[in-house]
């Protein structure tokens, strides 16, 4: 086991109520949970996430924290919040980096793996690996 890793999973989903295709807007919510599973406690700085629609617009969105917090995990401890974003097409991407720093204040990065947007039916989550 690694001393400094952290496990990070994204669930999103497409928000219908949240949407007009007519107006090229498409809204969606994804949940992340970050689980530390290294060997010492580690606290959320700032994200940087890389977000793509279907026609290839690339947005990078960078910041202090996730959804106003910092929290500090320790070893087995997971933190889990819900956020959005709209896309002017009905599928896309979102990958991206979380920004930590260990309590030994050893900084390091996990990679918050790529995951698909998709407006239509629920038909689960879909993950490119």
């Amino acid at each position: 086991m690694s001393k400094y890793r952290i496990a990070c999973q994204a669930l999103p989903l497409f928000l219908p109520d949240q949407s007009d295709p007519q107006a090229g807007l498409y809204g969606f919510a994804y949940t992340v949970t970050i689980t530390n599973t290294g060997e010492v406690p580690a606290q959320l700085i700032a994200r940087h996430w890389i977000i793509c629609d279907a026609q290839g617009l690339r947005e990078e969105v960078k910041g202090l924290g996730v959804v106003g917090q910092q929290p500090l995990l320790r070893p087995g401890e997971s933190f889990q919040y819900t956020s959005g974003c709209r896309l002017r097409t009905g599928s896309g991407t979102m990958h991206g980096r979380y920004f930590f720093v260990a309590e030994d204040t050893t900084q390091f990065e996990a990679e918050i793996p790529l995951f698909v947007l998709e407006a239509g039916p629920a038909t689960g989550p879909r993950v490119v690996h």
